[in-house]
């Protein structure tokens, strides 16, 4: 059978440094300053998984695919290699960042040129295969399978391997059924299924009924679909605004059949290639790039922002990291938490106070954050910071933050007069903005003001207060701190009040002047006084934060926040769940940049808009119907062969104003998680579209215990394609699932 593992090969055959991970090399493998060993590493033959060997005598070589990667770090641009190498061999080392919660793999090679080449050729691979199309993805990971399910490796299947290779596949049929299929594919009668044989078993398996019958119907000239028949098919079913050149654009691009696309048709390949594309996507392809006005001020936009962002596990005793600002970061998160306490030999550090997480270093961080704020977004990273230093640890603080950051730190009011508004993200780009105390008026800034006042008492932040009375009893929440002028003069446009009620923000305090919110103190807010709390949004900041009882580092729904304009929505970013789901389908939007900017009802004064009574501006009515899944993974091996094949059912939830919260699921398939055919509709009725988020859970259903997550998707309603779409599907953890996917049909139109 053919397994020769040519897709994630394609484009790159005789590539040097392609030839150079096949052959494999001696690489040290580094975990401590005393922990350094060598080991032998290689791309294998599938050109999709990376060997290397293991002195553990249970495990004497080790495997880990390259679709597990999440990047290749050249350098010394890891914590561990940070701190257990020494400078001078920064052009021999390199990191491999794994996807999820595996720790990096630190390795240094002989010399730099060496290290370059294991970075270029891994850069390539996973590049080559984050570009595969879905299609490709799937057909390799059956002929996978198919190698796999081959014990003998002759090149041939047969029933028992057969069955076999359909268990690899996520789908369980009784013995009748497989000797069914083996039969009518055994042409030879030889009693094992090779070459052609094995090709017409393949177009059996991966036959779409569904995606057949739509085609059927629109392919009216001699089989195919010419671009007057695609055009119709675009206009009826995905109400797209396109001409007869759109649907040409789409046959160039997508056609597979050189003589088809030669005479302007596309064929049941091509069509198939379509719907798994871009194209053909449930996600605007539109929104994939910035498409807001980023010129508006910076408080009417959404900011993707982070909790305790050091933290890589819970709020007691996990380390804190540098990585874990490089994640967040990496993921557009545009606010980033520090707490800030005395360390050792006068140098700051970072960690959850009063509790027994690690510690790193403060300076190490602004480092980190300089190398990797704007590699993913160019718009503004706001540095929240919870100060509990003494005065001569904040000079180093503000040392620290003007010196690693340079002029990238904003240090004063953009212009030559005092603003009455905030700046834009465009016009704040690749600049870095502090949130803290500040001892004066923001024009004190303006104008030079050159006190010898060198320190001044000010109030606690809020939540520092409540990280004390968390950790030590405190009987009083707002205590004072000692400020030094140095760290106090780099606030500009984010200074920390305490929140005293919506009529004294709005007559004494000033547009910069931002208070921090805990989660139960929002949501009351929110509820009781949502209107009021929206026109407080309108020219002021607010950040909310999650309640110290939160120490499994788990979240709040951020949609409440959300719904009454709140800007920095403060989420634990290491805690895979539900609530970040909803995070990260938000910020899907606007080229993944971390803002998203407001509805417009939340911008303006003259609103009277609240989530919980309306004016509800036009209603919606959204049409969902949950077709089939493809490929979907196993969510239990370590249960028996039989009962590891899932039993999967689809949810699909809407999230926004009360009013348009709802959750609806098809009833669970037995036994195949390969292609399930549901064909069930469902019909929410939305009132805010605007605020609208859509999730797709897809789950193996369990009659004794609670479902499995096998995959779920989430993006905004306003972001969503109308007709027949190709849903992606997530891990928990966010992560794409290869040629995992929901095929759906959709459909947003006025409410009657």
């Amino acid at each position: 059978m053919e397994s020769n593992g040519t897709a994630p090969k394609h484009g790159l055959e005789g590539d040097a440094d392609l030839h150079f991970l096949l052959v494999g090399g001696e690489l040290i493998k580094i975990r401590s300053s005393s922990w350094k060993r060598n080991r032998f590493f290689k791309l294998q033959e599938d050109c999709k998984t990376l060997w290397y060997e293991s002195h553990k005598t249970f495990r004497k070589n080790q495997t880990f695919s390259i679709d597990d990667i999440e990047s290749v770090r050249k350098g010394r641009q890891s914590e561990g290699l940070n701190k257990h190498t020494d400078p001078s061999v920064e052009e021999m080392c390199f990191s491999i960042i794994f996807k999820g919660s595996k720790k990096n793999l630190d390795l240094m090679a002989a010399n730099g040129t060496e290290a370059k080449q294991w970075v270029s050729g891994l850069d390539k691979i996973i590049h080559n295969m984050r570009n595969l199309s879905r299609q490709q993805k799937s057909e390799h990971w059956i002929i996978n399978c198919m190698r796999k399910a081959d014990k003998n490796a002759d090149n041939k299947m047969t029933l028992k391997e057969l069955k076999h290779f359909l268990r690899q596949v996520n789908v369980e049929v009784d013995d009748t059924y497989a000797a069914e299929i083996f039969k009518k594919c055994d042409t030879s009668n030889s009693g094992s299924l090779e070459g052609e044989e094995i090709k017409h078993f393949y177009n059996l398996l991966t036959h779409r009924e569904e995606v057949e019958v739509i085609y059927g119907n629109y392919a009216q000239t001699e089989g195919q679909m010419s671009s007057k028949d695609l055009l119709n098919f675009l206009l009826t079913e995905q109400r797209e605004k396109v001409s007869v050149e759109d649907a040409l654009k789409l046959i160039e691009k997508y056609e597979v059949d050189g003589t088809a696309k030669q005479n302007e048709r596309m064929s049941k390949d091509g069509f198939l290639m379509y719907l798994h594309r871009e194209a053909g996507s449930i996600f605007n392809p539109a929104h994939k790039q910035v498409y807001q006005d980023m010129r508006q001020p910076l408080n009417h936009y959404y900011i993707s922002s982070s909790h305790n962002t050091y933290l890589m596990e819970d709020q007691l005793k996990g380390p804190s990291s540098t990585e874990a600002y490089i994640k967040a970061l990496m993921k557009s998160c545009r606010c980033v938490e520090l707490d800030c306490w005395d360390g050792a030999n006068g140098e700051p550090v970072i960690y959850h106070g009063y509790t027994l997480t690690s510690k790193v270093l403060f300076r190490d961080v602004i480092k980190a954050i300089n190398d990797y704020a704007f590699k993913t977004s160019d718009y503004p990273v706001i540095l929240s910071l919870e100060n509990h230093c003494s005065v001569d640890q904040q000079k180093l603080m503000a040392h620290h933050l003007i010196s690693i950051l340079g002029e990238a730190l904003l240090t004063k009011p953009v212009g030559n007069t005092m603003p009455s508004d905030f700046p834009s993200p465009e016009g704040l780009k690749g600049k870095f903005l502090i949130k803290g105390k500040r001892l004066n008026k923001l024009d004190a800034a303006l104008n030079n003001n050159n006190s010898t006042i060198e320190e001044d008492t000010v109030s606690e932040e809020d939540e520092a207060a409540d990280c004390k009375e968390n950790g030590r009893k405190s009987k009083s929440k707002k205590s004072k701190i000692k400020l030094a002028k140095a760290l106090s003069d780099i606030v500009v446009y984010c200074k920390s009040v305490h929140f005293s009620g919506f009529e004294h923000a709005k007559d004494c305090q000033v547009f910069y002047e931002m208070s921090s919110f805990k989660e139960s103190k929002a949501f009351n807010l929110a509820v009781n006084s949502g209107t009021a709390y929206i026109h407080h949004n309108i020219d002021k900041l607010s950040r909310i934060y999650p309640a110290g009882s939160r120490t499994d580092s788990s979240n709040y729904n951020p949609v409440p926040m959300w719904n009454v304009g709140c800007q920095i929505v403060a989420l634990n970013f290491q805690t895979p769940s539900k609530e970040m789901h909803i995070n990260q389908g938000r910020f899907l939007q606007n080229g993944s940049s971390g803002y998203v900017l407001k509805p417009e009802f939340q911008r303006s004064l003259s609103s009277r808009f609240n989530p919980n009574t309306g004016p509800w501006l036009k209603r919606k009515t959204f049409h969902v119907m949950v077709i089939s899944a493809q490929q979907l993974p196993k969510v239990n091996k370590d249960k028996d062969k039989h009962k590891s094949i899932v039993d999967p059912l689809v949810r699909v939830e809407i999230y926004g104003v009360p009013a348009d919260n709802a959750s609806k699921e098809t009833h669970y398939i037995d036994n195949n998680g390969f292609n399930p055919m549901w064909n069930e509709k469902f019909q929410f009725n939305i009132h805010v579209a605007e605020l609208a988020l859509l999730r797709f859970v897809v789950e193996d259903y369990d009659t004794t215990s609670q479902n499995d997550l096998i995959g779920q998707y989430c993006l905004p309603l306003s972001s969503v394609q109308n007709g027949y779409r190709y849903v992606p599907l997530l891990t928990k953890r966010g992560d794409v699932i290869c040629s995992a996917g929901l095929f759906v049909h959709l459909m947003l139109v006025d409410a009657q």
